[in-house]
């Protein structure tokens, strides 16, 4: 049935009061969990005195979030702020050469971070992929560039080369894996387009130009080669209508998350209470289902924060980069959950799309997912944690698929045929609700751990059952229904404005 169904004004009311009650019931109770916690010996290491005037410590066991607003923080906005001042001067006086500015910036900048060895290491790897896409061949980019990649995912070739990198401070590890993996997925880029090109190859100047951009250089994300040579090949740099104001409001947005999160880490313990089992086996079942989508919203909204902020820098050198994920509240299919649009737009251009095709056969899209996960495996890092995270949702994947197919068979289509629209629309929200927690506690795995996901799963589908699991099935029901009815008023605008557009 199609997306723009309607269902009556009174019942979505209903489904948005049903939901917000939940919500809060949960919040509450993950509220006076983190309140009574908050002197726990196993909580120590997590948390940290915070706003001593209120009388509230802060959840710090992100190492990631706190990275960036302590040790970090000096270091990103001294080099984004040079970038971004020298790129406009680029931009105002050479635009032609503006890729350049930015190339030989990025050098320097993880010159000055890194140090000479590690460029070095860096720019071998580049050479050696270029040296790949000189032969034109596919499968020979595919097989020198997993390899490369594996050199830094995989032991005893990972500390091999990190070895050589001396010296030490706090964001070594960090920077060098995360500029080493998003290195080799751009050469990997660059091969495969060269390969595609029919007349020539792009320089080795290209890839420089384009693997050195500082914004995407450290933590992405990637844009593919193709996209990337075109934008910052122009010459005539223009501004969209209000383009600037909207680069100023996402900015501003993007403030007001991270004081957001602060606030938030400082009354709700959501990262730090998992780690303690013990106490998780005190909670309701109500707030531990919470607490697992808190996580899942938490990780959206700081993948979201750091896409963004660099995203503002592309924008503002007049880039149109991979937008931030979709947030895992309006998301109820696999196809759709990824935290790295950038990463998913080249598994999807490069492996998924690339053997799936149309995505309409069984067995084709089996290889197409068993291979992009297995690329997703050595990307995150080859150890039984992302084993198992990539088993249950490469399983997820083809599910779907498979119950779509099964429901479009006699006598399955024949009955949909004749429901109603407004049916047939709850009848899929109902497995989408049940799609949907699968999504949770499935990425909960890698988010968390095995033990904490096992321990909600036993709780929501075992123990809790019927009682639990038939109520909080329904709460997320009436949630997905809030998803499908903003989908609705979105295609109905979208198709407003192609109409507008053909007028």
């Amino acid at each position: 049935m199609g997306v723009k169904t309607m269902l009556p004004s009174y019942e979505l009311g209903f489904y948005a009061l049903t939901v917000t009650c939940a919500v809060v019931y949960s919040g509450s109770g993950i509220f006076e969990a983190s309140r009574d916690s908050v002197n726990r010996k196993a909580f120590r290491d997590g948390i940290k005195p915070g706003w001593h005037y209120f009388g509230r410590k802060m959840d710090v066991a992100d190492f990631e979030w706190v990275m960036w607003f302590t040790s970090f923080r000096n270091v990103i906005i001294f080099a984004l702020s040079g970038h971004v001042l020298f790129g406009k001067i680029c931009s105002m006086t050479v635009p032609q050469h503006r890729a350049v500015v930015y190339m030989v910036y990025g050098l320097l900048a993880v010159l000055g971070s890194m140090g000479l060895v590690y460029l070095m290491i860096i720019l071998s790897h580049c050479l050696v992929l270029y040296s790949v896409a000189l032969a034109k061949q596919k499968w020979l980019c595919y097989v020198a560039g997993f390899c490369c990649l594996a050199s830094f995912k995989m032991e005893p070739f990972s500390s091999w080369q990190s070895g050589f990198v001396t010296g030490a401070f706090d964001l070594q590890d960090v920077l060098f894996y995360g500029g080493s993996s998003f290195t080799i997925m751009r050469c990997m880029s660059f091969a495969l387009e060269s390969s595609e090109r029919k007349e020539g190859i792009y320089s080795i100047f290209d890839l420089l130009k384009y693997n050195f951009y500082l914004p995407f250089f450290f933590f992405g994300p990637v844009m593919t080669f193709d996209q990337f040579h075109a934008q910052v090949s122009t010459r005539e740099l223009r501004r969209k209508d209000d383009e600037m104001r909207n680069i100023r409001v996402h900015a501003l947005l993007h403030v007001g998350a991270i004081i957001a999160v602060d606030i938030f880490f400082h009354f709700f313990y959501i990262l730090t209470l998992p780690s303690d089992l013990k106490f998780m086996n005190r909670l309701s079942d109500w707030s531990l289902a919470g607490l697992a989508y808190s996580n899942l919203v938490y990780d959206w909204v700081k993948a979201a924060v750091m896409f963004g902020v660099i995203n503002t820098i592309a924008r503002l050198d007049h880039l149109d980069p991979p937008q931030p994920p979709k947030c895992i509240t309006m998301l109820y299919v696999f196809a759709e959950t990824h935290f790295d649009r950038g990463i998913n737009d080249w598994l999807c251009k490069y492996v998924y799309d690339h053997i799936g095709e149309n995505h309409d056969n069984i067995m084709k899209e089996l290889v197409a997912t068993i291979a992009t996960f297995a690329v997703t495996t050595l990307w995150l890092g080859p150890c039984e944690i992302v084993y198992i995270w990539s088993v249950f949702n490469c399983f997820g994947l083809n599910f779907e698929l498979w119950v779509q197919k099964f429901f479009q068979q006699e006598p399955f289509a024949k009955l949909e045929a004749k429901m109603s629209a407004a049916m047939s629309r709850r009848i899929r929200a109902a497995f989408g609700a049940a799609n949907f927690w699968a999504i949770v506690l499935y990425n909960i795995l890698a988010l968390n751990s095995l033990e904490f996901a096992m321990l909600v799963t036993k709780r929501l589908l075992l123990t809790g059952f019927p009682v639990s699991t038939l109520s909080i099935w329904f709460i997320t029901y009436c949630g997905v229904q809030l998803i499908k009815e903003r989908e609705r008023i979105l295609a109905i605008k979208e198709e407003k404005c192609d109409k507008a557009k053909v007028e």
